[in-house]
């Protein structure tokens, strides 16, 4: 089912919690609404739900507007960061109460239901436990059950919201490679909202960056990792360092000197320069190149990541060393990244 969101505005209270947003999401994509508390993704999740209504503009499912309709004849399956399990009910019971509470005409049989729920809990791998219930269940089998009793109104959209938010580290992991699997076999619209990054780069087909209520960009992981398309974008996707800068006749000058980066097609004026601690190569001298004072070094991994100051100013940025680099503290490291961006700014 393809979802279409076209100028979408949101308002509580007055408050813009959306700001005309649109976007296209294709049959069987796997989307992540990735940013910060705050920057619209659930309210987005709940408007294509049809838990909350547009102050503005449209939502199509397929050609036809569903903006009016409510969640049930969107038909849309629905996975909470807290499972929103029925405590009082068993596995089975939980998994098929979707299909028992449809109307009349279009309720199943009971042995069709408990069918459907076995197949359901075989497809989550949770085979044998149809008579638990949730309390006797771990997180992670919670989070198996809420996406089944999801799945088994057979849903054109299926939405998650933070659906491992309430999950530890490892169990995450596990659960982000099972949920992708589940996408390929089933071939689901699935929509997901997190604010975890390693999430929604290594989960989903493309990745909606928003932020204060607008989308920032929309791509693959490589495309918003690589080529991301603002400050917020490169801020926010990976690590991060940034100097202020300023372009004159097409190189890139900190303070009072060129630092050996051409920028031809960067207009002349106030910039920041960002680049990825990964990213940089190490000099020996410092004819034209970033030079800092270690501030702090810690491992990290199988790298060392050391915090320098910079300029006059003691702007602080972080850079990546193998792991054997001493890095003492007050030493002087000089460099120059590897692969950077300028972007314009307003003094």
């Amino acid at each position: 089912m393809e979802v279409r969101v076209a100028n979408v505005r949101k308002e509580f209270d007055r408050f813009p919690a959306l700001h005309d947003v649109s976007l296209d999401i294709r049959s069987g994509e796997l989307i992540a609404l990735l940013g910060p508390s705050g920057s619209g993704k659930t309210t987005l999740l709940r408007l294509i739900a049809g838990l909350e209504r547009p102050t503005r503009g449209k939502i199509f499912f397929g050609e036809e507007d569903a903006s009016l309709k409510s969640i049930q004849e969107r038909n849309v399956g629905f996975v909470f960061q807290h499972y929103a399990l029925f405590r009082h009910m068993t596995v089975a019971d939980n998994i098929g109460f979707g299909l028992k509470v449809r109307p009349g005409a279009t309720r199943p049989p009971a042995e069709e239901i408990r069918r459907r729920a076995s197949e359901l809990l075989d497809f989550v791998q949770l085979s044998g436990l149809e008579k638990r219930y949730p309390a006797q269940l771990s997180g992670g089998q919670r989070q198996r059950v809420a996406l089944a009793r999801a799945m088994a109104i057979e849903p054109a959209v299926l939405l998650l919201d933070e659906p491992f938010g309430a999950l530890d580290a490892q169990v995450r992991r596990e659960l982000r490679r099972w949920l992708r699997d589940i996408h390929d076999t089933t071939g689901h619209t699935t929509i997901f909202v997190t604010h975890d990054q390693e999430e929604a780069l290594e989960l989903a087909d493309r990745v909606v960056v928003m932020s204060q209520g607008r989308i920032e960009q929309v791509g693959t992981a490589d495309e918003v990792y690589d080529t991301p398309n603002s400050p917020f974008v490169y801020g926010f996707i990976g690590d991060s360092s940034s100097l202020p800068a300023r372009v004159e006749d097409g190189q890139v000058w900190l303070a009072e000197r060129p630092i050996g980066l051409s920028a031809p097609d960067v207009p002349a004026g106030a910039a920041t320069l960002f680049f990825r601690p990964h990213d940089v190569e190490l000099l020996d001298g410092c004819g034209g190149c970033i030079a800092g004072t270690v501030v702090n070094s810690r491992r990290v991994a199988e790298t060392r990541r050391v915090e320098l100051e910079v300029g006059g100013d003691r702007q602080r940025v972080e850079i990546e060393l193998p792991i054997d680099h001493a890095a003492a503290n007050k030493s002087r490291i000089a460099f120059r990244p590897r692969k950077w961006k300028l972007f314009p700014r307003a003094d």
